[in-house]
């Protein structure tokens, strides 16, 4: 298995223990799907702020992916990351939660939690922990090279779930964060 089939297991897996509570439910309306957008982007901006980095910019092509990847897991019940191939290249931070009980910055908020256990060095040496999976949601949203982003919360079975897209991916073997 190639690291990144050991990210996605470990990613689910981690995501899943994050799941105790709830979500915000995604809206068909546009308003509702701007406004999300909105929020999304300004938690990840916020912390790119922070180390100096460029801003991201929306996406609307990879919101629209991750909408669609956003509803085939709902739907199943599950976390798991779409193989590269599906991502088109494109990263991917998974979150799924009881549905109707999370707002969106704490969805985000929670990729970026992971910071607390980041080591300031090349990936995948990137973690205090010593297993990178533990920030690589974190290093995602940090990752210098990534200009862009789109995500999507889909509601199905009792979970919502989110999905983000990023492009370039981050988490780039042999590369710092930024």
């Amino acid at each position: 298995m190639d690291g990144s089939g050991k990210f996605a297991l470990l990613c689910g897996a981690t995501t899943m223990l994050f799941a105790t509570g709830g979500a915000i439910a995604a809206s068909s309306s546009s308003n509702d799907n701007h406004a999300v957008a909105s929020r999304v982007l300004a938690v990840h901006n916020s912390e790119r702020d922070q180390l100096r980095l460029p801003r991201l910019k929306w996406n609307r092509n990879l919101e629209r992916e991750a909408a669609n990847w956003a509803r085939n897991l709902s739907r199943r019940g599950v976390l798991q990351h779409a193989d590269n191939a599906t991502r088109n290249g494109t990263g991917e931070n998974l979150w799924m939660g009881t549905a109707g009980h999370w707002p969106v910055e704490n969805m985000v908020g929670m990729f970026i939690e992971e910071k607390k256990h980041y080591r300031h060095a090349s990936f995948p040496n990137i973690s205090r922990t010593g297993n990178w999976a533990d920030v690589g949601h974190y290093t995602q949203i940090v990752w210098r090279d990534t200009q862009e982003v789109g995500c999507a919360v889909v509601s199905a079975r009792g979970n919502d779930v989110l999905v983000c897209r990023y492009w370039p991916a981050g988490n780039v073997w042999g590369q710092r964060a930024y």
